[in-house]
């Protein structure tokens, strides 16, 4: 293994190995407010106590039927949750409130342009806004229970209120980052075969109205060349009533919804009872085979999960201000902008752009101004907020009782800056460790009974029981100090049910690898590979070290290195492609993009800048790689493979180990002295 390790340039070993930390303890004062304080909820959550631990999460939520079976594995690994019951996520992120708390504010809309008022949806208006809504998606566009929908929303209210609508109906929704480009979109609309396409006119970002709506036309042609032609292409306005393109629209397939809506003033759609196990939604990530993969997650076993970890791990109560300064795009916002806190009957904050527009000080003004308590953000945004405006969060008068962080691993230091400046030493922080995949948190502390380590994500959660193996599938003990690929060893109801119409590769990548037996019906036999390196401390506490495969953490958005590379090779002068991640000081990860021209092309700027438009066309601004190196050849071996380990040392300015095995080893000289002048 140690010999491994040394030629390996993955992101684990990117990762900084940093030291165990010491503890920091809650306040009184938050400890008396908290959700949960009984650690006695570990025992109740224990293996011995699973599945029916987890009606606990499943009683915070409003069922029309209850379940008759708790966890059904006849399926392994397509675990079915809470199998027999009846329920809706809009009702329950909605009307379930209405009786004592119409007045109180949903969500908090917070344009990018400081000079624009907030705008504060209670939950009466989002109850209206909903069902109108849903009467429209159901009249206008013929949607029932089980159909699919892409939408491709920026971080609008209009994003929530159609999700909400569509779940009422218990149509799946598909949401696309904001970001990624409209053949990113065509790619999901494609896989999940969705008719109807949900989009925006245009929104703000870093003070610029950005034209979204061609993206939605580059869909279209994407997508009906796939052979799934959109047959409707529904368009928010920013400004409702005001169009905000210049892109036209295409008459019998486009439509404001803001002219449809009027058709449905007043209209009340009844929330369709679903069973716990339908599809709420997919959410894409990125796989490393090229092709992303919709990770599809339920109703029921969801919307308990988020539920329950919102209030005991985020510790949101009602009365509680809460900014999640993530993107719906994403499952975070999905899990814990979305459905968690609206569920609890939170107001959830919802801001359009980004965190230093028009200056580092802007979100320490938006948490004065709305009073926020409980602050959730990813340790990029940390990094950048630390690097360009150390001093903003000392000017403003806001105090936060709970602070998360979420996505990657956050260093040490950055960790006590966010404590110190950002929380000013009151806010306890969890550092949460999950993925698109398990739908909710996986490990962290339970804030008013485990201590804080900075670097350490702490424990599996009540219900989540990780183990470490090796490569040949040996468990690593506890505070061995070595690191090795973690797993869950039991199922848990926020997992994913499958990948959108693949089983096999569900099987495959999740499970295959430690099965213990292939055929069998028990979940104890199907250890959950969540594709990431960790080590456990001696106190149990788990330090994630990055991922085991090939996607690239990107300031915490997941990248395939294949998805880059194939977007490359839509280049024409590209002969091969080959990604590798770099260490970071803000984004934690960055690509490195190397190329191999077809014979008869010479390196140029232009084919450099072609290249990186590429990538940005064919998945977004996000994948920009930090540099192209065009060389001469790729570093391979005999059987012809290229050796990504060497690229990855050499970005790295890392030790490339032996190369003299390698076909050309001469190649990697030559590409050293080019990357390292």
């Amino acid at each position: 293994m140690a010999e491994k390790e040394n030629l390996e340039t993955s992101e684990a070993q990117i990762a900084v190995h940093w030291q165990e930390e010491g503890y920091y303890y809650p306040s009184a004062q938050f400890i008396a407010q908290a959700n949960m304080t009984d650690p006695a909820v570990y025992d109740r959550f224990s293996l011995e106590n699973f599945p029916n631990c987890y009606k606990e999460y499943a009683d915070l939520l409003t069922w029309y039927e209850y379940w008759h079976t708790t966890l059904d594995t006849s399926d392994a690994p397509c675990w079915k949750w809470f199998v027999g019951g009846k329920i809706n996520a809009s009702y329950n992120c909605i009307d379930r409130h209405l009786a004592k708390n119409k007045n109180k504010t949903a969500i908090h809309f917070v344009s990018e342009l400081e000079h624009e008022k907030v705008e504060h949806i209670t939950y009466q208006e989002l109850y209206v806004r909903v069902n109108e809504m849903a009467a429209l998606l159901q009249d206008f566009c013929g949607l029932k229970a089980g159909d699919r929908v892409t939408l491709h929303l920026p971080m609008t209210a209009e994003l929530p209120i159609t999700m909400l609508a569509l779940a009422r109906l218990g149509v799946i929704h598909s949401q696309v980052f904001g970001g990624f480009s409209g053949k990113a979109a065509a790619d999901r609309v494609v896989d999940s075969r969705s008719d109807v396409l949900i989009t925006i006119d245009a929104y703000y970002r870093g003070g610029h109205l950005i034209d979204h709506k061609e993206k939605a036309d580059v869909a279209a042609e994407a997508a009906a060349k796939e052979g799934q032609p959109l047959k409707k292409i529904l368009v928010w306005q920013r400004y409702p009533g005001k169009n905000s393109t210049p892109t036209p629209m295409v008459e019998g397939r486009d439509f404001f919804v803001n002219d449809l809506l009027k058709n449905y003033y007043g209209k009340r759609v009844d929330p369709v009872p679903m069973p716990a196990e339908a599809p709420l939604f997919l959410m894409y990530t990125s796989g490393t085979t090229g092709k992303p993969k919709g990770c599809q997650h339920s109703t029921g076993g969801y919307l308990a999960y988020v539920t329950g970890t919102s209030k005991y791990v985020q510790d949101i109560h009602p009365e509680d201000v809460y900014w999640c300064m993530a993107d719906i795009g994403w499952i975070t916002g999905h899990s814990y902008i979305v459905y968690g806190p609206l569920a609890l009957c939170a107001s959830t904050v919802i801001y359009e752009g980004i965190p230093n527009y028009p200056d580092a000080g802007r979100p320490w003004r938006i948490a004065q101004e709305l009073d926020v308590n409980i602050f959730h953000t990813a340790p990029t945004a940390i990094r950048a907020l630390r690097k360009i405006g150390p001093d903003e969060p000392a000017k403003y008068n806001y105090h936060f009782k709970h602070m998360t962080t979420v996505g990657e691993p956050i260093e040490p230091e950055v960790w006590k800056w966010y404590h110190k400046e950002v929380g000013k030493g009151e806010a306890i922080i969890v550092d949460t460790w999950w993925q698109t995949e398990t739908g909710g948190f996986l490990c962290s502390t339970l804030p008013a009974i485990k201590p804080m380590k900075p670097g350490s994500a702490g424990p599996g959660m009540p219900g989540i029981h990780p183990i470490i193996y090796d490569e040949d599938g040996n468990e690593l003990p506890e505070g061995c100090g070595k690191a090795g690929n973690i797993c869950i060893q039991n199922p848990w109801p926020g997992g994913f049910q499958t990948i959108w119409g693949d089983r096999d590769r569900f099987v495959k990548q999740y499970y295959a690898r430690y099965c213990k037996n292939p055929d069998s019906k028990d979940w104890r036999d199907w250890p959950y590979l969540t594709g990431d390196a960790a080590v456990n401390g001696p106190d149990g506490y788990y330090r994630i070290l990055g991922r085991i495969d090939d996607v690239i953490n990107v300031s915490g958005h997941r990248l395939g290195t294949k998805e880059l590379e194939s977007a490359a090779m839509t280049v024409m002068e590209v002969a091969e492609a080959a990604v590798v991640p770099v260490s970071d000081p803000i984004k934690g990860v960055v690509p490195d993009l190397y190329v191999a021209l077809k014979p008869g092309f010479t390196p140029s700027k232009e084919i450099e800048d072609k290249i990186i438009k590429a990538l940005v066309v064919e998945i977004g601004p996000i994948a920009k790689p930090r540099k192209v190196w065009i060389v001469p050849d790729m570093p391979k071996t005999r059987s012809g493979k290229i050796m990504r380990r060497v690229l990855g040392a050499i970005s790295n300015k890392k030790d490339v180990g032996d190369v003299m095995t390698l076909a050309n080893p001469e190649i990697v000289e030559a590409i050293q002295v080019m990357v390292q002048k």
